[in-house]
């Protein structure tokens, strides 16, 4: 597809981490020479969490994913995905180790990101949102529950959680900066309590959002997940970004308007997991914009290796990068202006 015209060149930020981020990344790098994504810094689940436990760094998973999205080397790339599947490294990905070596040798893990986005060659930056050794912590009627992967997988059963990072968090001057420079910032779909949650709860985050002047949206997920945010509609998950955010701070909504294949959905209803639904009236009413589009992906993802010991809990229902991208600044080229 030929890319869109763009206004100016716009400096884009694109908040969240994993596959979410992975996705919109590909696609928005066609459209500027000024990427930055800004990563949540919870994940202990997989191989990032053996590492965090074994040797005490930060989470490597969610930066590898983004720096292997904006890199244009394709061997790199697939060197850094790389998962081993045997022996007492089998489930690690390579790039998950090299940015753990990195971290160590330097004794500072935003100098081994620089680094290994170096030697991806990446068209942008990777920001950690905060470079504190945090842990996501959730309370609910039930009790406490610590740790990204355990809160990302916990029945909620219907609440809306209360979730604070351990220590608290210190904004990442430098991904405040990015948020105060943005034209465009994006708020990636994802795992809404366990990848999206731990970003926007960092004190300052929501602050530095409402402050800003760049065209702020939503790109909503494409499925509801079992247990947690099983009946949301588009507006529930736009609520919950901006509850966690503590504020108000979108201009724009993309969300998918087409459901998938009726045998994938079976599938996927089977496990719980269901298309979000949208009820037109109560967008048009909303203080946001709001655009429906067809944002599927025209095949599935398949995990071609068993060496991912988290695969198998990832849906295969994903958005078409570029469909996401040329919305994006669709929407953008068209917002109304600002006063």
């Amino acid at each position: 597809m030929t890319p869109l015209p763009v206004r100016d060149d716009p400096k884009i930020v694109v908040i969240g981490g994993g596959t979410g981020s992975f996705t919109l990344l590909t696609g928005l790098k066609e459209y500027t020479t000024s990427i930055t994504a800004l990563v949540n810094m919870a994940d202990n689940g997989g191989s990032t969490g053996l590492l965090r436990d074994e040797l005490g760094v930060l989470p490597p998973g969610d930066v590898r994913q983004c720096l292997v999205a904006l890199s244009d080397a394709p061997k790199l790339r697939d060197l850094f995905n790389y998962r081993f599947e045997e022996g007492s490294l089998k489930g690690h990905a390579f790039g998950n180790l090299f940015l753990t070596a990195l971290e160590k040798m330097t004794g500072d893990f935003a100098e081994g990101v620089e680094v290994a986005a170096e030697v991806l060659n990446i068209a942008g930056r990777v920001e950690p949102i905060t470079l504190s050794n945090v842990t996501l912590m959730m309370r609910t009627a039930s009790g406490e529950t610590r740790g990204e992967f355990l809160i990302g997988e916990s029945d909620l059963k219907g609440e809306r959680p209360q979730l604070w990072l351990e220590p608290e968090a210190v904004l990442n001057p430098r991904a405040l900066e990015a948020i105060r420079r943005a034209d465009i910032i994006v708020v990636a779909p994802g795992n809404l309590y366990g990848s999206l949650a731990p970003a926007l709860i960092v004190p300052g985050v929501g602050e530095a959002l409402a402050a800003s002047k760049a065209f702020k949206v939503y790109v909503c997920n494409l499925v509801t997940k079992p247990n947690q945010t099983k009946d949301y509609q588009v507006n529930d998950f736009v609520s919950e970004i901006e509850r966690l955010a503590g504020t108000s701070f979108l201009d724009a909504v993309l969300f998918n308007t087409r459901k998938p294949d009726k045998e994938l959905l079976e599938k996927y209803a089977g496990a719980g997991e269901l298309a979000v639904e949208y009820d037109i009236s109560v967008l048009e009413a909303a203080p946001y914009q709001t655009y429906g589009s067809d944002l599927l992906a025209g095949s599935v993802w398949e995990n071609v290796s068993g060496a991912d010991p988290m695969a198998a809990s990832r849906t295969l229902i994903r958005h078409d990068p570029i469909i996401v991208a040329r919305s994006i600044i669709d929407l953008y080229n068209s917002r109304p202006k600002k006063r």
